[in-house]
């Protein structure tokens, strides 16, 4: 009887991936000009605090009525070569993917979530030198919540996105989400079984 080969461990995933995974206005969540959007922007950072200039965020979140169904066949894409030319403009779609540039930052434009308890974006980061992507959350708001109970203090405070720009307070529907790959401050990661 042969023996059951064992399962490889997943291969390193980038930075190639940034060539083909982005698609035009993937930072667009919300329909353009839309008065109620908001903005999450902000750094990924690696163990020793460098930016990350090739990483890739997928973002998912529920619609500002709480609804997961997002808008199914909202990107276009180009008749003749098959690629996408991009989002329609219009629908809400609840997902997102953005590259982050030369100095490590992202900018992701949609509107508040309205899952109930606490507003939350989820994120999925993938980057270079990792083995398996790495799930996360962004709160908007800091209060109840049984994942944030659930961590000391300082762990909790990585899960919460700053209101304003550049984590300054004053800047109504902008929010900082920093992201620490590993290290001091690192950002808390979420395990799904």
């Amino acid at each position: 009887m042969a023996e059951r080969p064992l399962p490889t461990p997943s291969h390193t995933i980038g930075p190639f991936y940034g060539h083909a995974l982005p698609f035009p206005d993937g930072d667009r969540i919300a329909p353009q000009g839309h008065p109620d959007a908001i903005s999450l922007h902000g750094h990924v950072y690696d163990g020793a605090r460098r930016p990350v200039p090739d990483a890739l965020l997928d973002f998912w979140q529920a619609a500002p009525d709480g609804s997961l169904t997002g808008a199914p066949g909202s990107l276009r894409r180009d008749p003749s070569t098959g690629g996408f030319l991009g989002r329609n403009g219009v629908d809400f779609t609840g997902y997102g993917r953005v590259p982050t540039d030369a100095d490590g930052h992202y900018a992701l434009h949609t509107l508040r979530p309205g899952n109930s308890g606490l507003p939350y974006i989820s994120v999925c980061v993938f980057a270079r030198g990792l083995t398996h992507h790495l799930f996360t959350r962004a709160y908007l708001a800091d209060g109840p919540d049984p994942l944030l109970d659930s961590l000391p203090a300082e762990r909790r405070a990585t899960l919460v996105a700053a209101e304003g720009v550049n984590g300054m307070k004053g800047t109504k529907g902008a929010y900082r989400f920093d992201i620490r790959l590993q290290g001091e401050g690192e950002t808390v990661f979420l395990e799904f079984q």
